[in-house]
């Protein structure tokens, strides 16, 4: 029988005994096998002589015995963990005037000891005794048959060679410390090879046969079927029922351990890789076809995953690990991976593999991915930090448009967690006074006076410092955020307008133009909200103009074409913002309530070609004609018209001479403060 080492034995399998003294019976916790032996073996249907004890025992087991110490010592019971313990109280000290009893095979046989041998030989528990040196002195049919040898050929042997406890330092110490009576007990799991050819896992028991005496008893457990059935349950623990590929459990321990491993070790490059990819379109299959054929759609993706890792480990260290996280989320990781471009070509042939129709239930169906790769140094990075790295570029691979794998980039990312962090801060924003309001002027084009003002709202960021509009308030619609701030708005601008006429009477009053996102009409009672604040205020709702984007406008139907419709009349006007740049229905605008288009800024810049550096910019008709055809077309329809972006005086001129009411740009006035604009009330801009 040979033996070959598990690894170096878990310090909880080398245990000390608790011993106590005492007369009672077995006590609880005592392995009932070798319990019932020793049962057996004191049975009142077969008696001991009185006095019969190990001391008379061991000449047959060819041990020496020591002297019997006085005053004889009370009988010890050892609370037995296991059953070789047991075995020992069976062969514990005699009380003290009893006399041996011949043994069998002896000179002095009686038979007496009859009822020990015959419990040591038939126990269902594996024992030898192990003699002071080590070798075995004898073993139990148990014993031979678990190494499939006779016991009589194991006598003799060093019992260390026989159940491998001298593969390994830690091991092979402890049990000499056992042998010289330095130890109590130790335990320990080996793996054997049997003479059959098969392998199997024992518990070995070493233990003293009775303190102060020499020898030790030696008993070994088979574990096979219970090591079996920790490994099945620990596979299924960290693997996918559908897939059978490792899960999350087992993919963040094997990430962990790849970020943990040192730079170079082993020859390894010391960074690590990840592909993090979303199946697309499979929801559908799910939701269609049933769980049944999602299931076996997931083992299909899974099985060409495996292949494309294989392919891509063939030659190299290492074969990438597949696991499936949840859903239909997958990740390949490569673990000392040599680049990027390594981990691109594994996003490349994964879409390549995914582009095939699959077979499933006669069916075929068909599925694409999109792919999130990371790749850093390993040295630094935690998993935490490297899965949420992975999860941005999944998304920004959706986002690009699906079927596709991205590459990380720090840049993206640092604007995605500024992004994320103006989020955050939204809505506190708006309740600590963070927002303010600047004017920007809507100037008449025949005659040049200020007729009203839009109202331009700044953030005053304590971080990031004053930011404009295009940087937040498409968040601020998509927490819903713009609600509150939007009312702060109309409020701020209505107050200020009303202020401007009373401290000028004697000019005409301007109107004040106000954005509204078309969250604003879902999410809020907006006409409550206006003729709240008109009330409040004292303006006239005439000198309040809502203006709303065009693809917002254009899709207007029910409740915000409701609150459109008595916006205007309670006399309100609405505007079209950036007209000409969405839709573009013109069926719309003899439907809806609206008094004034604003052309996009894009029309107005047009007017002029861009020509090389030094060349003088020329006209461009057709925007021209489109510009003038516009507002001809608005004024048919008693619609005013406010050019965006008027920038040179050239352009005011031409928009002048094709009729248009208003314009707004850098031409006239960059967006200022209240008091610029009253400055400005009671002349030319």
């Amino acid at each position: 029988m040979s033996g070959t080492s598990e690894g170096p034995t878990p310090a909880a399998d080398l245990i000390r005994p608790t011993v106590t003294e005492s007369d009672a019976a077995r006590p609880p916790g005592t392995d009932p096998v070798a319990a019932a032996a020793v049962e057996r073996a004191v049975a009142p249907t077969a008696p001991a002589p009185c006095g019969t004890g190990p001391a008379e025992l061991l000449p047959a087991l060819g041990l020496t015995p020591m002297a019997e110490p006085a005053p004889a010592a009370p009988r010890f019971t050892v609370l037995a963990e296991s059953a070789p313990t047991a075995v020992m109280d069976l062969l514990g000290p005699a009380p003290a005037g009893t006399a041996p009893d011949p043994i069998p095979g002896s000179t002095q046989d009686t038979g007496a000891e009859r009822p020990f041998r015959s419990a040591f030989s038939a126990a269902p528990l594996a024992m030898a005794v192990v003699d002071e040196e080590g070798l075995v002195v004898s073993a139990n049919e148990t014993f031979g048959a678990l190494l499939g040898t006779a016991p009589d050929e194991l006598t003799g042997r060093p019992a260390a060679d026989l159940v491998d406890l001298a593969s390994d330092a830690r091991t092979r110490h402890a049990y000499d410390e056992v042998l010289r009576g330095r130890q109590a007990r130790m335990r320990c799991a080996r793996r054997l090879k049997h003479p059959h050819g098969h392998r199997l896992w024992v518990q070995v028991t070493v233990a003293p046969l009775t303190p102060g005496s020499p020898g030790v008893l030696l008993s070994v457990t088979d574990i096979s079927a219970r090591r079996e059935l920790q490994a099945r349950l620990r596979h299924l623990k960290n693997h996918d029922p559908v897939t059978r590929l490792p899960n999350r459990t087992l993919f963040f321990e094997r990430l962990s351990a790849a970020l943990e491993t040192e730079p170079y070790e082993g020859g390894g490059s010391g960074r690590v890789g990840l592909c993090y990819l979303d199946l697309d379109g499979f929801k559908a299959v799910n939701d269609t076809l049933g769980h049944r054929i999602g299931d076996r759609l997931l083992a299909a993706v899974a099985e060409r995953l495996t292949r494309c890792a294989d392919a891509a480990g063939h030659g190299r260290t290492s074969t990438p690990l597949v696991a499936r996280l949840g859903g239909d989320e997958f990740a390949l990781l490569v673990e000392d991976s040599t680049g990027t471009e390594q981990l691109a070509e594994l996003a490349e042939s994964v879409l390549s593999a995914l582009q095939e129709p699959f077979e499933v239930a006669g069916r075929r169906l068909s599925v694409s991915a999109s792919i999130g790769v990371v790749e850093r140094h390993a040295a630094g990075s935690s998993a935490t930090a490297l899965m949420q790295a992975a999860d941005t570029t999944l998304y920004w691979a959706k986002a690009d448009g699906k079927a596709r794998w991205t590459l990380f980039d720090p840049e993206r990312n640092a604007h995605r967690m500024t992004r994320q962090a103006l989020v955050s801060t939204l809505r506190a924003a708006v309740e600590r006074g963070e927002f303010a309001l600047e004017y920007q002027p809507l100037v008449g084009m025949e005659d040049g006076r200020l007729r009203g003002v839009e109202a331009l709202v700044r953030w005053r960021h304590p971080e990031f410092g004053t930011l404009t509009p295009n940087r937040f308030i498409a968040l601020a619609e998509e927490d819903g955020s713009i609600v509150p701030l939007g009312r702060w708005i109309l409020g701020t601008a209505c107050h200020q307008a009303r202020r401007w006429q009373l401290d000028h009477p004697d000019e005409p009053p301007i109107f004040v133009s106000v954005n509204v996102a078309v969250r604003q009409v879902w999410d809020s009672d907006l006409v409550s909200d206006v003729a709240e604040v008109l009330a409040e205020t004292g303006l006239a709702p005439h000198l309040l103009q809502l203006e709303l984007t065009e693809s917002a406008v254009m899709g207007s139907a029910g409740r915000p074409l409701e609150a459109l419709r008595s916006l205007n009349d309670m006399g309100v006007h609405i505007a079209i913002d950036d007209f000409g740049t969405g839709y573009s229905n013109l069926a719309y605008l003899s439907r809806l309530p609206v008094s004034a288009l604003k052309l996009d800024g894009s029309f107005v810049r047009g007017f002029q070609h861009e020509e090389p550096e030094g060349a003088a910019s020329r006209p461009s008709p057709a925007d021209e004609v489109i510009v003038e055809a516009m507002i001809q077309l608005a004024h048919r329809l008693g619609l005013t018209v406010t050019a965006e972006c008027v920038e040179t005086s050239d352009q005011a001129s031409r928009l002048r001479r094709i009729g248009c009411d208003t314009g707004q740009g850098w031409l006239y006035s960059r967006p200022v403060s209240p008091d610029r604009i009253s400055e400005l009330l009671g002349g030319r801009v």
